[in-house]
Parts: structure tokens; sequence; C-alpha cells
């Protein structure tokens, strides 16, 4: 692939084969950022799965960077405006099925009650191409609606592995404090390593690296090889 001259002036400003630790990776994806728009700081961390493993979970990062979420709360009529009270974009069973299925998609999130589960599987093409559908496995199918509408609100952030055994996730904004972002890089591996399988192999983390969204990855030093 070729990349222009603002992409190769940067990567002539590190050791592209050196690995840095979280605190100075971090720095550097903010020191190599060259366009002129706030950049999407992310992470990627590439996984040694067998194929009976899987890596999905949620978490919340201690530095937030994204706007608020709109959340689409599935749920009977007698439960609207509870999910609505407790922070809920939107709430409802038929109307907004039906406004999905239309191809209405005004939001970022959707939470679903058990009960309304059954109609919502109708609609796993539509959502589950864009990585809408709720699954009780991160919190979003639950019937616990104050709970999980909070956690929502303050951040809660999904991650899973793709079929090459990679997690990407955004970490932060170029524009945060690089210390910020640290903070949230380390968060995110420390879950990884609380949620890694039990018979996981020594080397369960391949590789890490960081980027900006238009810049050059920076790697990082991984903990497990120390």
């Amino acid at each position: 692939m070729k990349h222009g001259k603002n992409y190769r002036n940067s990567i002539a400003k590190y050791d592209v084969a050196k690995k840095y630790s979280v605190s100075e990776a971090c720095k550097l994806v903010k020191d190599l950022h060259y366009v002129k728009f706030d950049e999407t700081v992310e992470l990627h961390v590439a996984l040694h799965l067998e194929k009976n493993q899987t890596m999905r979970d949620t978490l919340v990062f201690p530095n937030q960077f994204k706007g608020e979420k709109r959340i689409l709360v599935f749920c009977k009529d007698d439960r609207v405006q509870e999910a609505l009270d407790a922070g809920a974009t939107y709430a409802g069973s038929t109307e907004y099925l039906d406004k999905v299925k239309g191809g209405w998609f005004d939001f970022d999130v959707v939470v679903a009650t058990p009960d309304m589960m059954k109609d919502v599987g109708r609609l796993g093409m539509v959502l589950g191409r864009k990585g809408l559908m709720p699954n009780p496995k991160t919190g979003t199918v639950t019937n616990d609606l104050k709970a999980a509408v909070a956690e929502l609100k303050k951040g809660r952030t999904e991650f899973r592995a793709d079929k090459t055994g990679v997690v990407h996730i955004a970490v932060g904004k170029v524009s945060m404090d690089a210390d910020k972002t640290a903070e949230n890089v380390n968060a995110f591996l420390a879950e990884l390593n609380r949620k890694k399988p039990a018979d996981a192999k020594a080397d369960f983390v391949r590789s890490i690296s960081v980027s900006s969204s238009m810049g050059p990855g920076v790697w990082i030093e991984n903990q497990e090889e120390a």
C-alpha cells in the first residue's frame, strides 16, 4: 500500500520495529498526528484463541471520550416509562420493531428485556450486521433496565475478537491527554487478562499496537513476555 508524504514523514520520527511502553506509545501516537480532524485512537490486540475459544465482553473506560449514546430499549408497554426514566432515548415494542425493520437506525446501542427477544430475534439479520443485536453476555438482554442503561450512559463499551482473533477497540481521541489514553489502554489490557480463557496458551496475547485513525501503528510491549 502506497502512503502519502505526511504518513511517510510520521514513520520517520520513530523506530517502527521497537516495542514501547503503553505511556510512550500513547504519547507517540499524539505526536505523530498530522491530519486536521480529531482522530480516534485505536488499540489492536492479536490473541491466540483456539477453535473453541472466544473473547467478547464489555468494560467502562476510566476516561470517557465519546458523545452520549442513544439507547433503544425493546420492552413491553408497561415498562416503557421505567426505561425512559432510567435514561433510554427510545423505548417500546411493536412501534420500534417496525421502524428498525423499515431501516431506521437513529440509535447507538440496543437493550432488550428477555420477554422481547423472540420478537427482537427476527431482526437478527438487520441488527446483527451492524453489531447491535442484544446479547446476555454483554448485559444488553436483561430485566434490570435501570442498571443496564446506567452503565451504557457511563460509557460501557463492548469488545470482541474478530475471525482472526484480533480485538480492535477505540481507546481515546488524539486531543485527549496522552496519560488518559494510556489509562484507558491499561484498563482494557487488564480486563482482557481477567477474562482470558482458563486454558489459554502462554502466548495468549500475541501482539499489541496502537494508532490514530489515519496514522501509523506503534507496537506496545507485551507484559506477558516480560
